[in-house]
């Protein structure tokens, strides 16, 4: 899951940041309304969270360039501004949820846990793919009712290509669903990835091969 966060005050920031990657998510950070568009613009994203207080305007503006491209986009609004008046305005506009600082990350995990649950956006709630089971809602992979200790990252490519069984995913799709866009890549640090995988994969008999498609990407399909 790749998340946009929208927030001007640096501590906070990173203080979210970290506990999002913990939670093995990927997270991407603007600190303005401009640059927040570009993101949005330049990457797909799962869900945004959104300051409304920033230097170049209200957050609630970036809301119709946000649905766009994507009208069914989880948003969630985080701001200190928390009388009755401006938790209407947000959720007015479009907002999915409004969190008001300061808050416990345990709530805003939970919310985020919350309006990925909706009907609307929530798809398949597994996918299975040979012996693995893929939780979508809870990002969790498991064979056999044992679940997978995956890293991060190698849980961010498996989530792409099980999401994708059975087509060739370009290595750009890849290195967008894996890195935020301030994350330095490395020419093979992708293939590491993708090669601890496959050996976790098999330690456990998940009946999965990932193939790699020369010049292009990675295509994941159930063992003949």
């Amino acid at each position: 899951m790749r998340i946009l966060l929208v927030e001007d005050e640096t501590e906070f920031a990173d203080t979210v940041r970290g506990a999002l990657e913990r939670e093995k998510y990927v997270v991407d950070h603007a600190d303005r309304l401009a640059l927040a568009r570009e993101a949005s613009r330049l990457n797909s994203y799962d869900l945004v969270l959104l300051d409304r207080t920033l230097p170049d305007g209200d957050g609630l503006s970036l809301l119709p360039s946000l649905r766009a491209g994507n009208p069914g986009l989880p948003v969630i609004m985080l701001t200190a501004r928390g009388e009755v008046t401006d938790r209407v305005a947000g959720l007015d506009e479009g907002a999915d949820d409004y969190l008001v600082k300061p808050f416990a990350l345990e709530e805003l995990f939970a919310r985020i846990r919350a309006v990925r649950r909706r009907p609307a956006e929530l798809g398949p709630e597994e996918i299975h793919v040979g012996a693995l089971v893929f939780d979508v809602a809870n990002d969790e992979a498991s064979v056999a009712g044992v679940r997978l200790d995956l890293a991060r990252r190698e849980l961010r490519v498996l989530a792409t290509l099980v999401k994708r069984r059975g087509r060739t995913v370009l290595r750009e799709s890849l290195e967008q669903a894996v890195y935020g866009f301030d994350d330095a890549i490395q020419s093979n640090t992708l293939d590491s990835h993708i090669s601890r995988l496959r050996r976790k994969l098999a330690a456990i008999d998940a009946g999965i091969e990932i193939h790699a498609i020369k010049g292009v990407g990675y295509l994941l399909q159930a063992r003949p």
